[in-house]
């Protein structure tokens, strides 16, 4: 798929996409065998920015062939390739075992020693940041929360109420525990995403 092309008809692909995904900050749908990821908020679009940064970084060193490539980035949404996301355990997300899992590549366990160590990494261990490629081997497709943007931007604003924190919770309406968008300790609404909470 010509890329220029897609950036030219983002808009009007998003409104037949299926949103797979939504965060504190960002938003992300399916169109065919890409990933658009919209932000709803500042935040998002700095770990988009990072994301960007990240990736060029990894190129440099060859290390970038198990983690997701930047198709492009403006102000409003960043486009990858679609991988299948790992499912989910109990509704929710989870840590991964980086050394013993064995869709773990050598080179993909070099990449987040780089990323840990080098780039300011965070969250590198949540099932949820990860996808799976065609050989079944896991490819790292959300790593642009980095520990200073988190620490100094999303902490603040998440304590404040501003932007939700995931907690779990029972659904109210389809009764399912699962993980729930939550804005600061007065949030009353446990709805699920899937039943109408969004943002």
């Amino acid at each position: 798929m010509d890329i220029s092309n897609v950036v030219e008809n983002i808009d009007d692909m998003l409104k037949s996409a299926e949103m797979i995904g939504i965060g504190s900050t960002r938003k992300v749908y399916r169109y065919e065998n890409l990933v658009f990821k919209t932000f709803l908020h500042p935040i998002g679009y700095a770990q988009s920015k990072n994301e960007h940064e990240i990736y060029k970084t990894l190129e440099m060193k060859w290390l970038e062939k198990h983690i997701a490539p930047i198709l492009f980035i403006n102000e409003k949404y960043l486009i990858q390739p679609f991988y299948e996301q790992l499912p989910l355990n109990n509704h929710c997300s989870y840590d991964l075992d980086l050394e013993m899992d064995p869709r773990m590549t050598e080179d993909l366990k070099a990449a987040l020693r780089v990323f840990d160590q080098e780039l300011d990494g965070f969250d590198f261990k949540d099932g949820g940041n990860y996808g799976l490629n065609e050989e079944g081997h896991l490819v790292l497709i959300d790593y642009g929360m980095t520990k200073t943007l988190y620490e100094e931007q999303w902490v603040p604003l998440a304590e404040a109420g501003t932007l939700p924190q995931i907690r779990f919770e029972k659904c109210q309406v389809c009764n399912i525990e699962k993980e729930l968008r939550m804005y600061g300790e007065n949030d009353t609404d446990l709805r699920c995403v899937a039943c109408g909470k969004d943002y």
